[in-house]
């Protein structure tokens, strides 16, 4: 039986210690009744450093809206949504590990968030559409990243949409040209111009580390998805908004259909 503070008392923190050490390792430093998740983490207070710096951008009053958290992990930032008093709250995760934090960190909290066992390509699965859609740290992760945003803006977003993604390269971002000539120079080489960086091995020692954009990569592929980028409160996270998919004057670049990738 998980522990709850709430029904054993808040002085009593030894089973609440031993719980959280048998769910480790934690990417996630959650605080629960002031034991913290992941006090030595390599980023430090992260995610709260992180949150702390793009928190005012989303709306302090969530009653009546829903949300969707893709890549929950340990739920820090489902927990903060419902918090915000969010009427629905669902995180999604293709890791068990995670979510089974994720469920002990929300009923340890006493806050009512639905966790499921989901990877970002089967969210049509979801029939439903959200206020928020969060997308924090999972594009690099992506052997396919541009069909992650497209199967988000085709299924489950309307609104609003929360995104992050490490990204490395220039911070140029290069004025483009709506089109080039095969045979005429394109700023193929400028720093600033998009770039979405491949890894074929590993980087930071992670395997699941595919494709790192640098800051123009990031801002087109939002443009290309449908998501009008509105605030960019810190330098890897862009609060959007859901928008028609721009479609250039001589048709879409493909024919193939969201329903049927």
């Amino acid at each position: 039986m998980l522990f709850t503070q709430e029904r054993e008392g808040a002085g009593n923190t030894d089973n609440l210690e031993q719980r959280i050490a048998e769910l480790g390792p934690w990417f996630h430093n959650l605080r629960l009744h002031g034991v913290q998740t992941a006090p030595r983490h390599f980023l430090g207070d992260y995610p709260e450093v992180k949150y702390a710096s793009f928190r005012t951008v989303l709306p302090e009053d969530m009653r009546g809206m829903s949300v969707l958290d893709i890549g929950c992990n340990a739920g820090f930032y489902s927990l903060e949504m419902k918090r915000r008093g969010a009427d629905r709250v669902l995180g999604i995760d293709a890791d068990e590990h995670y979510l089974r934090q994720a469920r002990f960190a929300a009923e340890v909290s006493g806050i009512n968030v639905e966790f499921r066992h989901m990877a970002v390509w089967d969210v049509a699965k979801l029939r439903e559409t959200f206020d928020l859609v969060i997308f924090m740290g999972v594009l690099y992760h992506l052997r396919h990243p541009l069909l992650a945003l497209d199967l988000i803006h085709e299924h489950v977003s309307r609104d609003l949409f929360l995104f992050q993604s490490m990204q490395r390269g220039s911070k140029d971002i290069a004025e483009i040209e709506e089109d080039y000539d095969i045979t005429a120079p394109a700023p193929f080489d400028e720093p600033g111009y998009p770039k979405l960086h491949f890894i074929e091995q590993r980087y930071s020692k992670d395997p699941t580390n595919w494709w790192i954009p640098n800051r123009a990569c990031t801002e087109a592929m939002l443009r290309s998805a449908g998501f009008a980028i509105e605030a960019r409160p810190e330098h890897e996270v862009y609060l959007c908004r859901w928008q028609p998919v721009p479609v250039p004057a001589d048709g879409p670049h493909c024919v193939y259909p969201a329903k049927d990738v």
